[in-house]
């Protein structure tokens, strides 16, 4: 019999106050990938407050951490992020106005996506104080704008006792996510040559930027042979010096995506074997370092459904005439078309097949590879997410009301799995239809460590 209790969402009615705190000072840190201290600190804090037992410092990354609470089966997580993107600082007014001048900024909302997680945890937590059976764990995965955290949590094993998990992300609309998303390879290319004189001695030096230019240029006429929905993105990340010096040292930093992961191990060979070619023709060598590779997303169906139900129970957010009024002028000081306010209290019906493939990618993939996931998404604001408008309105009570709706939602999930065993075998089942029972699972950046330092330097310069 399904023990209806309503202590998770009490818990969360009665504490919006903390976690609109919560959200604003993690929104305020706004801190780089594996430079997250103050945020997983904050969290941490919060959750050994509420009885949680944490692990710091996990599979070798100093800002991500395990926290659980209860005993037993079923074991069921949730996925905590809280790293800034750059370039995105911004306050909370409904204008482009940067805290710090290039400096970083909650441009995708991980402060709610943390927040979200933290405030569902502790409150299946109250519901399992009560005396039920099982475990809530949340996981913080640190670095997921690049460094890709939750692969090197999965490939230490640190879900494997998990029989499913649920995440969130702040967007657009309130839904369950079925896009599937793309595979992504982050990857950096260090050439190096021979320095020299470029006007009095040129034949002396051999270009590490000539090895970069030919490897990009090969890159690009390749784009017509890669396989179709391949995406490849560059930046040149050190060029040289000055151009009356022959660079003996130059750096591409390269996105690899496609929404098979198996194309996309394909696609890194042959960028590999581009690279080796550009440098035996320059004269330079190259070295390559990854900086994080993440599957594609799996959406659990029946445990989608499940979500959906519980999402259209607790439904969307009412604004009042004041955040309609704040809403509209970011809006318009975005440049964006008129917005449907409904948005924000409608729930969007269940999409029953996977009809897209969205561009972006995750490495909360890398997850739902193992066990069975899907995503909460709920309406927070105008426009796209990575922009100055979303970074703005992410940092409001606004998105604190849509964010604790997505815990509230995930809470009923939870509770209701707890006692419903068949429901989860039904979730455990359609996963290993997808995946096959003797799925093993291999991280696209192999035996690499976490690449820790991959936005130091730049950081660094943003507080400049």
């Amino acid at each position: 019999m399904l023990l209806v209790s309503n202590i998770g969402l009490d818990w969360l009615t009665s504490k919006f106050d903390t976690y609109d705190k919560i959200q604003k000072q993690i929104h305020e840190y706004a801190e780089p990938g594996y430079m997250e201290y103050k945020s997983s600190e904050l969290f941490i804090e919060h959750l050994e407050e509420n009885g949680f037992k944490v692990e710091r410092g996990v599979a070798g990354m100093p800002t991500a951490f395990v926290a659980t609470f209860g005993s037993g089966k079923p074991v069921l997580a949730v996925l905590a992020e809280y790293d800034a993107l750059p370039g995105l600082s911004q306050d909370t007014t409904p204008k482009n106005n940067p805290i710090v001048e290039g400096g970083y900024g909650h441009g995708c909302g991980h402060n709610l996506i943390g927040t979200a997680a933290l405030s569902a945890a502790v409150a299946v937590s109250k519901w399992l104080a009560e005396g039920h059976q099982g475990t809530i764990r949340l996981y913080g995965c640190p670095a997921e704008e690049g460094g890709g955290g939750k692969t090197y949590m999965v490939r230490e094993g640190l879900f494997d006792d998990v029989d499913c998990a649920i995440s969130y992300h702040p967007k657009t609309d309130n839904q369950i996510l079925r896009d599937t998303w793309s595979a992504k390879i982050g990857i950096i290319f260090d050439f190096e040559g021979v320095s020299s004189h470029a006007g009095g001695a040129p034949h002396h030096g051999r270009s590490a930027l000539d090895g970069v230019e030919a490897f990009n240029m090969m890159m690009n006429m390749n784009r017509e042979h890669f396989h179709p929905n391949s995406k490849i993105h560059y930046v040149i990340t050190n060029g040289g010096e000055a151009p009356n010096i022959v660079p003996d040292k130059a750096q591409v930093y390269y996105y690899l995506r496609h929404p098979n992961s198996e194309v996309a191990k394909d696609l890194l060979k042959r960028t590999i074997a581009a690279a080796k070619g550009a440098a035996m023709g320059t004269g330079t060598t190259v070295k390559y370092s990854f900086v994080s590779g993440t599957y594609s997303i799996l959406c659990n169906t029946h445990l989608g459904r499940m979500a959906q139900r519980n999402l259209e129970k607790v439904g969307g957010v009412k604004l009042t005439d004041a955040e309609k009024a704040y809403i509209e002028e970011l809006n318009r000081n975005a440049g964006l078309p008129a917005l449907d306010l409904s948005k924000f209290e409608k729930v969007q019906p269940f999409q029953e097949e996977i009809t897209s493939v969205g561009g972006s990618s995750d490495d909360t993939g890398d997850v739902s590879q193992i066990l069975p996931l899907c995503r909460v998404e709920t309406c927070v604001g105008p426009g796209n997410i990575h922009t100055w408008h979303f970074s703005s309105i992410a940092g409001t009570s606004i998105a604190t009301k849509s964010m604790l709706n997505a815990a509230k939602t995930i809470c009923l999930t939870f509770i209701e799995l707890y006692q419903k065993p068949k429901e989860l075998q039904k979730i455990r089942q359609e996963w290993e239809q997808v995946q096959g029972k003797d799925y093993k699972y291999e991280s696209l950046v192999g035996d690499a460590p976490p690449a820790l330092d991959y936005f130091r330097d730049k950081a660094a310069k943003s507080q400049k």
